[in-house]
């Protein structure tokens, strides 16, 4: 059986870290639906900008159901690539104004004022939560890409 302190150093994967955390309960159903739990399980090292099942709730009514449709699946890859990263990207590591090209090969802007950051028009609510392949940034808004 695992103790505190062992848990705290054998860092979970990013999906089993999001499994582990009530708040992206919906981020990791829609991380089923698209299959893509595999790869982020997987792969690696990668920096996700995990919306909170608020930023999910605060989609127009019924844009997450019809979202979570097999029809919808591709569009729904499409949002969830749209905030991941390759690489280990610390919240140091980011600057003002600095773009980072996402896994579906569009870019998201860095805004940082004082101790604050933005992604797009997302605020990360939770920096720098380590896994075992990478990081997870939460936020408090769905990213949706432009020019879908």
């Amino acid at each position: 059986m695992a103790t505190e302190e062992t848990m705290a150093t054998e860092s979970p994967d990013i999906v089993a870290l999001a499994s582990n955390t009530p708040s992206l309960s919906t981020l990791v159903q829609a991380l089923q639906a698209a299959d893509l739990a595999g790869t982020l399980q997987d792969g690696g090292p990668y920096t996700v900008f995990a919306p909170s099942n608020e930023a999910f709730a605060a989609l127009p009514a019924g844009t997450l159901d019809n979202l979570l449709k097999p029809e919808n699946k591709q569009q729904l890859v499409d949002i969830l690539t749209y905030h991941v990263l390759e690489g280990n990207v610390m919240a140091a590591d980011l600057s003002n104004g600095m773009m980072v090209k996402t896994l579906n090969g569009k870019d998201l802007k860095v805004m940082l004022d004082g101790n604050s950051v933005m992604i797009n028009n997302a605020n990360v609510t939770m920096p720098n939560v380590e896994a075992s392949n990478g990081v997870v940034h939460v936020i408090d808004k769905v990213i949706l890409p432009q020019g879908n």
